[in-house]
């Protein structure tokens, strides 16, 4: 499935995205938090790569994309549906996906959040798991660490760039 990053995206923002990804995927496992230094320097690396990575006009398109998910996600912590931290981690991603198709990115928010879901459930049934993570906190909450699935959409979004077209 062709999600339309271009490999000029994924060279200049993945080396930066990985690292914050997996920092978000972490945290939000072990604290069930996003810190706010993982969203401001999501929104660094668009601020700064964002622009040589997808063009000028993208680039501002991106940072509308990002205001738009921050309300919406506003919204949805307000009524209960995910954490804050989830929601401004979302919105400050949310550029890296400016220019893709709509429709292929919703099913990859739905395939990843059902993965990580199914993962994180089994992963924390795994003795060997608990031994090595015992007080992770994602371990015993009845919440589920959306941040394992913003992040790895944002890396599977990336990756899909070196995937052959067609």
């Amino acid at each position: 499935m062709y999600l339309n990053p271009t490999v000029t995206q994924a060279l200049w923002l993945l080396p930066f995205c990985l690292p914050i990804a997996i920092w978000v995927a972490w945290t939000d496992l072990k604290f069930m938090k996003i810190r706010n230094d993982a969203c401001l320097a999501m929104i660094a690396v668009w601020v700064f790569l964002g622009w040589p990575a997808v063009g000028m006009t993208l680039w501002l398109w991106g940072f509308a994309i990002m205001a738009i998910v921050l309300v919406l996600g506003f919204f949805g912590n307000a009524i209960g549906l995910f954490g804050a931290g989830d929601a401004k981690f979302a919105a400050a991603m949310s550029g890296v996906f400016v220019g893709g198709d709509p429709v292929r990115i919703a099913v990859l928010y739905a395939v990843c959040s059902i993965l990580a879901l199914v993962l994180q459930r089994i992963a924390r049934k795994i003795p060997f798991v608990l031994r090595i993570a015992p007080d992770w906190v994602s371990w015993s909450s009845g919440k589920f660490p959306m941040g394992l699935a913003l992040a790895m959409m944002l890396i599977v979004y990336l990756l899909a760039a070196f995937l052959p077209k067609g």
